[in-house]
């Protein structure tokens, strides 16, 4: 059985191996989010057009990748019942059988992408500027990144498989490799050789810049960026495979393991779909709650993407947490130790309330000097958006310690194989909490953009109540591994 640097997850203190679980998973987080920053910064310098193009295009994205990565949370949680168990040649098994089937998703999502690009793009409303220079650039990055949607998916399950394991660290030192690429070929790919800004950060001038612009290439523009991703994340794939085939890192799998075995991709879709449901729906959630937003004024589309993104950033602490509970509720259970589980998620969820209220307190105190770090002021309407950006900040910082409680509390459901649970709660706080809360207070009641701000937060917070009242019953001390077939 794996055992974290911190120590054992089935036996012993439990502070230690969830900080030394959690702590990379929130490293690895931050990563992901250079991802999109470095795409962010390099077509920023190449056009306002370019920046849009992603902005449009990520959202459509992320709404076919969460098909996929539903079915990631079924084999960390399948992985880590096994490993609980001490039971090696189920969790190899699972992990095999979770390979080959998101795999299948993969190539299939893939080419529905490639070919529905277009009809995505034109369901958007769109003015005749964005229509004629927006979207087809959405449309060349998005055709790409759909082409290597395997590679995309790779990294996702190699992560959620060795997490389960009970190694974090790992899918942490790739996704630093992975990103680091990402990184330097960014604008390569965008710019070519011939005027690439990167030159000009290095310091290569000159000849050594005459060397590379001799070559002739050009860059590929939007389409660059999808090709920088996607070759860093092959890279990260390839690298994520040979760590499970060739190393003792994680799962002990077999060729063999790929063989389609019905018994454990039932149990795969059985805790997969309602995952892979809950993030459509999430994606849909957001995409709802945009096109109420884009109905104000441009300072207040901008304050509330600011926002977003900045909370985003807040709640990685809540995150690692809460993906640290799937995996020792995972394991606990899979060793019948269904008390030292709970005692688990409980401790994870006082210290997430705990580091989020003081978060909170922090963003509450810096939402001025943080939100206008980002927005460079001297006109009315950036002046608007950055109060309006610190009242959102300020009114959702009381949102903050519920958030850690709910994410530690769906990562327990998910853990113990009860993603139907996690499913309904989450639909509960975005849609029938935010979304219509939202709705109701800046359209009906008159409260504006205050309205999405206090919409935001009292969705977050009753969810997290819900969720945990429901909790406290314990219905979800089961594992789902019990009648679980040994692998052939």
């Amino acid at each position: 059985m794996s055992v974290p640097e911190g120590g054992s997850l089935t036996e012993g203190d439990l502070k230690r191996p969830m900080f030394a679980l959690a702590w990379p998973i929130i490293v690895t987080e931050l990563l992901q989010v250079a991802y999109n920053l470095a795409d962010t910064v390099w077509l920023g310098r190449l056009s306002t057009d370019a920046v849009a193009a992603i902005s449009l295009a990520f959202p459509l994205i992320f709404l076919l990748i969460s098909v996929g990565g539903g079915f990631t949370v079924a084999g960390s949680t399948l992985v880590a019942q096994y490993t609980g168990a001490k039971s090696e040649g189920s969790a190899g098994t699972v992990a095999g059988q979770t390979l080959t089937f998101i795999t299948l998703i993969a190539i299939t999502v893939g080419i529905i992408g490639f070919f529905a690009t277009d009809a995505m793009l034109a369901i958007l409303p769109s003015s005749p500027a964005t229509a004629g220079q927006v979207i087809p650039l959405a449309g060349d990055y998005m055709r790409i990144f759909f082409l290597g949607m395997p590679f995309l998916f790779g990294f996702f399950v190699f992560s959620s498989l060795m997490r389960g394991y009970g190694n974090t660290r790992a899918p942490m030192i790739v996704m630093f490799i992975s990103v680091l690429i990402n990184v330097i070929i960014d604008p390569v790919f965008i710019f070519g050789f011939e005027a690439n800004p990167l030159f000009e950060m290095l310091g290569l001038t000159g000849l050594e810049a005459s060397l590379f612009a001799s070559t002739g290439f050009e860059g590929f523009g939007v389409a660059g960026a999808a090709y920088a991703t996607v070759l860093s994340r092959a890279v990260a794939t390839f690298i994520g495979i040979y760590i499970i085939f060739g190393t003792s890192a994680g799962p002990d799998v077999t060729l063999a393991d790929f063989r389609p075995q019905f018994e454990f991709i039932k149990k795969i879709i059985d805790i997969g779909v309602p995952s892979a449901i809950e993030q459509s729906a999430t994606a849909l959630g957001f995409i709802t709650l945009t096109a109420m937003v884009v109905t104000f004024a441009p300072e207040v589309v901008a304050a509330f993407g600011l926002g977003n993104r900045l909370t985003s950033l807040v709640f990685l602490p809540a995150l690692g947490l809460g993906r640290a509970t799937n995996t020792i509720v995972g394991q606990n259970l899979g060793a019948q130790k269904p008390e030292r589980a709970e005692s688990a998620v409980w401790l994870a969820a006082k210290v997430g309330a705990s580091v989020m209220v003081v978060t909170g307190v922090i963003a509450y105190i810096f939402a001025e000097p943080v939100v206008g770090f980002f927005i460079s002021t001297g006109t009315a309407s950036a002046t608007e958006t950055i109060d309006l950006g610190v009242q959102y900040i300020r009114i959702r910082a009381f949102e903050f310690g519920f958030i850690g409680v709910l994410q530690v509390v769906l990562g327990a459901y998910r853990g113990a194989g009860n993603t139907k649970t996690a499913l309904g709660f989450s639909l509960f706080a975005l849609w029938l909490g935010r979304i219509p809360i939202v709705y109701v207070l800046s359209f009906q009641f008159g409260f504006a953009e205050t309205g999405i701000w206090l919409g935001m937060a009292i969705g977050q917070i009753l969810g997290a109540i819900a969720a945990t009242l429901w909790f406290t019953r314990g219905t979800w001390k089961q594992s789902v591994i019990e009648s679980e077939p040994a692998p052939a």
